[in-house]
């Protein structure tokens, strides 16, 4: 019982169909993987950057608008009720710096993992002071950090280049 030569020829063409749509889709993959996290970092990274500026008022100097919002205005919203920051002058001090150092750091990919650690915790807090920003701002921060997480630097980062240089100096110092 031979299949006639009608009926193999739409299985071939499927076969060669899909075979090109894997090829396609496995393109895809790969320029995600080297397209993908720069983007992402540099989109997680504006925000905090653009806030961070509005913090200062001159090289280390704080804004008395930052002082104001930490110590008067920013309440943390914990189980239906809300509280100061502890320490509100530190607190506003170690945001202005974070808000700018760790856009900085993730944009180039230097330490990326664990800044986007530090931004996702950031943007626990910021959820916790702002608890009705979560759709618009707060949960693509947070998606945004834990796909870095998860993805890491990518190939277009210093942390890539760290890795092979100290790769290289082990292989020829053994």
């Amino acid at each position: 019982m031979n299949v006639p030569t009608s009926h193999a020829r739409p299985s071939v063409w499927l076969c060669r169909i899909a075979t090109i749509v894997e090829t396609l889709a496995s393109w895809l993959g790969a320029i995600g993987l080297i397209v993908a996290p720069p983007l992402l970092r540099i989109a997680l990274a504006v925000p905090f950057f653009k806030s961070g500026l509005t913090r200062w008022d001159g090289f280390l100097s704080l804004s008395p608008s930052t002082e104001f919002l930490f110590s008067e205005m920013f309440k943390l919203h914990i189980l239906g009720n809300e509280y100061p920051f502890p320490m509100p002058e530190v607190v506003a001090y170690l945001v202005g710096m974070a808000e700018i150092t760790l856009p900085i750091l993730l944009v180039l990919g230097l330490g990326t993992r664990f800044v986007a650690l530090a931004l996702l915790m950031m943007t626990g807090v910021i959820q916790l002071t702002v608890p009705e920003g979560w759709a618009n701002f707060h949960l693509p921060w947070a998606s945004m950090a834990l796909a870095i997480m998860a993805l890491g630097p990518g190939r277009l980062s210093f942390d890539r280049l760290v890795g092979s240089v100290a790769k290289r100096d082990i292989r020829t110092n053994a």
